[in-house]
């Protein structure tokens, strides 16, 4: 369980994941080993998985999302997921419910490079079809849970005030 300092520190890594910790012991008004110690063991426990850089793919040439839906054979779903998450286009598989088992999102240099990739997964005797869309523009795309941390904490701080 997080408690309060644990969810300002991860507020201040979401923002900026360089901020040194001196700098976020200062804001919050807690000693440097304190900070370090409570990322430390956010890091054991799960919650920091990880710290990156934000980069825009269409700079780098990766102007082409696409969305795929696919639907796997029973008894091959996790083996078929974890195959297609190893491609390094793949930057999500989500098991899903619906109609599709999973939803795949790529990012393609162009349709070629899309279409080598579909007929790849096609290719697959466990895969019995997909259905691609191709996205148009791109209103939000960033995974900063800034808010999500916000109502999180306030969460639990109605939980520990009701015990």
């Amino acid at each position: 369980m997080l408690d309060d300092l644990d969810y300002k520190i991860l507020e201040e890594l979401s923002r900026d994941c360089r901020v040194s910790f001196r700098k976020i012991s200062e804001k919050l008004g807690v000693s440097v080993s304190t900070v370090i110690s409570r990322v430390e063991v956010l890091e054991k426990n799960g919650i920091i998985k990880g710290y990156t850089v934000l980069i825009d793919p269409s700079k780098i040439g990766y102007s082409l999302t696409a969305v795929i839906h696919v639907r796997i054979r029973h008894g091959k779903l996790l083996e078929v997921q974890r195959s297609i998450a190893s491609n390094p286009n793949v930057f999500a598989v989500y098991d899903v419910t619906g109609e599709s088992d999973s939803i795949v999102i790529a990012r393609f240099r162009d349709r070629e490079e899309l279409s080598k990739f579909i007929k790849n997964l096609l290719s697959n005797e466990y895969i019995e079809r997909t259905i691609t869309y191709l996205v148009l523009d791109t209103i939000k795309e960033e995974w900063r849970p800034t808010e999500l941390l916000a109502t999180s904490r306030k969460v639990e701080r109605k939980l520990e005030e009701s015990n």
